[in-house]
């Protein structure tokens, strides 16, 4: 029995992936460790966010970093951020822009939903979202035409919540912020390279602390100093209402370090060797067909990809992921192909007991 079985809750078996609905990550007992000595002891705050940005800073490349409490909570800060540089005055004044330039190009295909709006984490710091192009196309001319004396940076969103056809790619974006001379925003929240974003032409990049990484609720924006300086002065502003602790501070520097040394290539054998494991153990039920896919935003992530045989069944996608939740230990995963009869199953936080119980909860729904 886990801990949240023993206050009531069901046990959740996550063939999600790292979703904040579920609790994104697994933390290892190292930064387990370290937040604990972390809440142990006091240290100046301040000091802390610089120290810590300066670490994290020498295995992104960035010059500096802004330690967050989440992705959302960057965006929300490098908005208001560029806003109000380092004019005391107006980081008090946000999320109250108003006569300031404020403006945050971002294409159509990329004003996604992640649970919240990101445009809504843009007018938390006091920003004015503009959508140009299409959901299915963009071009250079939307994004130059929209281009006024109120924008202050374009926003790149690196997801695969984001539409993956038809959109400026990054170099494109950040050669039309450079001519402009405006910041390029890079979303890079569950992305696994921590360096190649900057190098891509990214002015500021956003990671979350909490997903590829495995830390704790956290994240952190990396790049150009002259912003990062202004993006921390919003803690005396709109920062205090989403501010982040010591404890999640060193968590998710212990985190960037550990990330920072693994071994990529044993980390996508072992998700291969599971996958092919729950595929062997639905070798006998005709009712679905099974297949490994990789990550649609193109990823190091392979799933197993199950499609119900409407011919067999008559169940729907969505109801066959309605009962995997509903029995005794709640199973969750990937919803984004349901309507199609498709469910995606993510190995990352699966044990091989986990595998086998999937298996046979599957075959107990098409019975």
């Amino acid at each position: 029995m886990n801990i949240y079985e023993k206050i009531g809750l069901k046990r959740v078996i996550n063939g999600s992936g790292k979703m904040t609905a579920l609790g994104v990550s697994k933390v290892s007992d190292t930064v387990v460790e370290t937040m604990k000595e972390a809440g142990q002891n006091f240290v100046v705050i301040d000091d802390l966010i610089d120290r810590v940005g300066e670490l994290i800073s020498k295995i992104t490349d960035g010059e500096d970093t802004c330690v967050t409490s989440s992705a959302s909570a960057a965006i929300a800060l490098t908005t208001a951020g560029l806003i109000t540089g380092e004019n005391i005055s107006l980081v008090e004044r946000m999320p109250d822009s108003t006569g300031l330039k404020n403006k945050i190009i971002l294409q159509k295909g990329h004003s996604v939903n992640f649970g919240a709006p990101i445009t809504t984490m843009i007018r938390l710091g006091g920003g004015v979202p503009v959508e140009v192009g299409y959901s299915n196309e963009v071009k250079k001319e939307h994004i130059e035409e929209a281009i006024d004396d109120k924008v202050v940076g374009l926003l790149y969103v690196k997801s695969h919540h984001s539409v993956q056809k038809g959109m400026l790619s990054i170099e494109e974006m950040a050669e039309i912020a450079h001519k402009y001379s405006l910041p390029l925003i890079i979303d890079a929240a569950a992305e696994e390279d921590i360096k190649k974003y900057l190098k891509l032409g990214g002015d500021l990049v956003i990671y979350s602390g909490a997903k590829a990484l495995c830390g704790p609720a956290s994240g952190f924006v990396t790049g150009k100093k002259e912003y990062i300086k202004a993006i921390k002065l919003q803690y005396k502003g709109i920062g205090r209402a989403m501010k982040i602790g010591k404890m999640c501070m060193m968590g998710v520097l212990k985190a960037v370090e550990e990330y920072s040394k693994r071994d990529e290539n044993k980390i996508v054998e072992e998700q291969i060797r599971l996958a092919n494991l729950l595929i062997k153990n639905l070798d006998d039920e005709n009712k679905v067909s099974t297949s490994i896919v990789k990550d649609e935003a193109g990823r190091e992530i392979y799933r197993v990809q199950i499609s119900l045989n409407k011919e067999l069944t008559n169940i729907s996608g969505k109801e066959f992921m309605k009962q995997l939740q509903q029995g005794e230990v709640e199973i969750h995963v990937r919803k984004h192909y349901a309507n199609l009869g498709i469910i995606n199953v993510d190995m990352r936080a699966l044990t091989e007991q986990d595998i086998e119980f999937i298996a046979k909860r599957i075959k107990e729904i098409l019975k």
